[in-house]
């Protein structure tokens, strides 16, 4: 899957959020990335993370919304949720047909996204799991 496609799936899936939810997202970036670093694999815990198998698909970094207090807002860098490409590619397909598309390529791209955003809004991975994510 080309680069813009990829990044196109993620910004699709952040278009549909409804704006109720869209509207609480609060000093939080969304990034792509080919691979994650080092200090992202390590800070991956099951709490902040979507990971199959070895590979680390999106990762959730900073405080969730559950868990902010008074305080919170008076200089904190932004939260960021990173969606990573290659571990997506390895584990559901690259969509080098020619359209460029895999079905379950892009619906993972769409739940790990989802799945970070329940992070950010303090949901555990037993709760998004019930949710389908």
């Amino acid at each position: 899957m080309t680069n813009e496609k990829f990044e196109a799936v993620v910004e699709e899936t952040l278009d549909s959020i409804p704006d109720q939810f869209w509207d609480e997202l609060d000093n939080v970036l969304f990034a792509v990335s080919d691979e994650p670093d080092d200090e992202q694999r390590n800070s991956a815990e099951d709490w902040n993370s979507v990971k199959e198998g070895d590979e680390l698909l999106g990762l959730y970094e900073g405080t969730p919304l559950t868990e902010r207090d008074s305080f919170y807002g008076t200089g904190e860098l932004p939260d960021v949720i990173t969606i990573f490409k290659g571990p997506h590619e390895r584990c559901f397909g690259d969509g080098t047909d020619e359209d460029n598309n895999n079905d379950e390529l892009i619906d993972q791209i769409r739940r790990t996204v989802i799945h970070e955003i329940g992070h950010y809004f303090g949901n555990d991975d037993e709760t998004l799991a019930a949710m389908g994510y």
